[in-house]
């Protein structure tokens, strides 16, 4: 679901990241307002528990492949504005440490992932939840949730790359990014999310949140995460598990590089070609020189240790600042 660069034409980048930026501005906000300093931390053990999730790539139907985002769980153990910044920075440190999604369509990502995925899923999971009583009911409805996150997230990926042939095209009616109309791009997005990728992630989501309950990481009265060590536990099993990602052949639809579209359409969008590039660290979570499950693990461990890093070191900045005034 990650959208490359040079899929989305400039003009198309721009707009989503302006429609995203109120909602992580509101997030922000809110946030400070609605959790203590000391939990702050937790936004990264969320925000890295996203990021390992998406490593797990499983084979959808076509031979393409896809990932769970935990969008929806987030939401519920935080509430979906902390759900959605810790999404974006997890999407962030991917587009620029390892090459998953563009530079350029960080902001689209963000709209897809980061904002429609949790406030979508947390509001269905929500509704569900006074319908359904129970542990088992609240199970169900988490799981439901996620699964309408992640879908809702598929076709707004999809109605992006679907617009492309029709606002960016050369003369000729070539198009110069994504070369898939909504006719393909809805279809192959939604058929393979909706029955492979979203019960997956729905799986996820409910297995998850019952070992987080039954840690008391949750406490389903407030849906709010508290910590613990059950939280680095579960990171450290992620970790040690990510290889299991690399089973999956083939790639995600819509996340080719220019020389395979080329070759399956006859010729390459202009744009796609000559547009923006941006050369990763450890391009496609790979280290250079050591074995492909080596440099996977080694990509898991940089990227949640960073990720818990970074919110730990805002929080010690915003407790520099406090005891300062």
């Amino acid at each position: 679901m990650h959208i490359p660069e040079n899929y989305l034409s400039p003009a198309t980048c721009a707009v989503m990241t302006a429609a995203v930026a109120p909602v992580w501005a509101v997030s922000v906000k809110k946030i400070q307002k609605q959790i203590p300093m000391e939990k702050l931390p937790m936004l990264g053990a969320g925000a890295a528990l996203s990021f390992l999730l998406m490593m797990f790539n499983v084979p959808l139907p076509g031979g393409t492949t896809g990932h769970a985002v935990g969008g929806t769980l987030l939401a519920i153990l935080m509430g979906p504005n902390a759900a959605c910044v810790s999404v974006s920075v997890a999407l962030l440190l991917q587009a620029l440490l390892f090459g998953d999604g563009g530079v350029l369509s960080f902001g689209a990502n963000c709209f897809n992932m980061a904002f429609v995925l949790p406030f979508a899923g947390y509001a269905v999971f929500c509704g569900l939840k006074k319908l359904l009583r129970g542990t088992a009911g609240e199970l169900t409805a988490a799981a439901i949730g996620s699964w309408v996150g992640l879908n809702a997230a598929a076709f707004c990926t999809a109605i992006e790359f679907g617009l492309q042939p029709l606002i960016s095209h050369d003369a000729a009616g070539l198009a110069l990014y994504c070369p898939y109309p909504l006719a393909v791009a809805i279809p192959a997005m939604m058929i393979p999310h909706m029955l492979a990728a979203g019960v997956v992630e729905a799986a996820l989501t409910a297995a998850l949140y019952a070992f987080l309950r039954k840690t008391s990481l949750a406490a389903p009265s407030t849906a709010r995460a508290t910590g613990g060590v059950g939280v680095l536990a579960l990171l450290g099993v992620l970790i040690a598990a990510t290889p299991l990602g690399l089973l999956a052949e083939g790639t995600a639809w819509g996340e080719w590089d220019a020389e395979t579209v080329g070759q399956m359409l006859g010729y390459t969008p202009a744009g796609m070609e000559h547009g923006f590039s941006f050369s990763a660290l450890m391009p496609d979570y790979t280290v250079a020189g050591i074995p492909e499950i080596a440099g996977y693990l080694v990509s898991a461990v940089c990227g949640a240790a960073l990720l818990v890093i970074v919110f730990k070191l805002l929080t010690l900045r915003k407790s520099n600042r406090s005891g300062s005034l």
